[in-house]
């Protein structure tokens, strides 16, 4: 589809990929604003993102090394981490309304607006320069096949994570945990399986541009279109931790997967995948042993 588009994978992976790996969330966060649960939608936002750089980027970076293009790295990860902070004045006060959600969707748009823009710049300039245009003369069968495959796996994707995640709700409540520990762990495992089955089957394929595309999109989809969604659905509130010790933490692994990108000169290797998942694995016994109840 990227080939028939004029378009990188990288740009597939910012867009179509990171938004059907996201609709787990943009679901379980929308049911959780509903139902008046503000701690488990956000709390939700922050694991996920914690999780699909950490413990999805880590398992896919042992598979294979995960290699990041330039301009990704002075252009769509800063992004990720822009639009990360971005997310602290709109929580500050402890609630989402509707015009914070709105300015959230605003945001969303410009910035898909914009990727989709500079990759066919990007593309036009590619084709110059190498003197070759875009093959037009596609198959219509195979076009149709390859949306076809897209949508019954997404769509089976999301089918798969909401399963976990209810089954997930069930034994986190009888566990005793929070609202926000369940969604910062469980709910946010669950609705991350998406990325990491995506990922894992990229970087087996050698797919890096998926791979890193899907991570830093659906990151960026997860704090503007899951937040944003949820609040214009029904404004909520949350609890003070969240702006507090576990906003940062999320705030640390983004910085923390991009300095391993700039350290092992724009590969995450095995190392860096090691270090991520003892990482993500700390963190998920600070929020059952330390948190709980709280």
């Amino acid at each position: 589809m990227a080939k028939w588009l004029g378009i990188s994978p990288l740009v597939i992976g910012l867009t179509v990929v990171a938004m059907g790996t996201s609709a787990p969330e943009v679901a379980a966060s929308i049911a959780a604003a509903v139902r008046g649960m503000g701690d488990i939608a956000i709390g939700n936002v922050y694991g996920s993102n914690i999780a699909n750089l950490a413990l999805v980027g880590g398992l896919a970076s042992l598979i294979r090394p995960l290699q990041v293009q330039k301009k990704t790295l002075l252009r769509e990860i800063p992004v990720m981490i822009l639009v990360a902070l971005f997310l602290w004045p709109i929580l500050h006060n402890l609630s989402v309304s509707r015009p914070d959600a709105i300015i959230l969707l605003a945001v969303f748009a410009a910035l898909i607006l914009m990727t989709v823009y500079l990759a066919k710049r990007d593309a036009q300039i590619d084709n110059k320069s190498k003197g070759t245009n875009r093959d037009t003369a596609f198959d219509t069968r195979y076009t149709v096949k390859s949306i076809l495959f897209i949508i019954i796996g997404l769509a089976g994707l999301a089918l798969g994570a909401d399963i976990a995640v209810r089954g997930a709700v069930v034994i986190g409540d009888r566990a005793g945990l929070s609202e926000a520990v369940i969604g910062m762990s469980i709910i946010a495992v669950g609705t991350s399986l998406p990325e990491l089955s995506t990922c894992v089957v990229a970087a087996i394929k050698g797919q890096h541009d998926i791979s890193i595309g899907n991570l830093v999109g659906s990151n960026i989809f997860n704090t503007l279109l899951v937040v944003g969604i949820a609040g214009v659905v029904r404004p909520f509130k949350i609890g003070h931790r969240l702006i507090g010790t576990d906003y940062w933490i999320m705030i640390l692994v983004t910085v923390g997967f991009t300095f391993f990108v700039v350290i092992f000169r724009r590969t995450i290797s095995r190392i860096g995948g090691i270090i991520l998942l003892f990482g993500y694995i700390t963190y998920i016994l600070y929020l059952l042993l330390y948190t709980t109840g709280t």
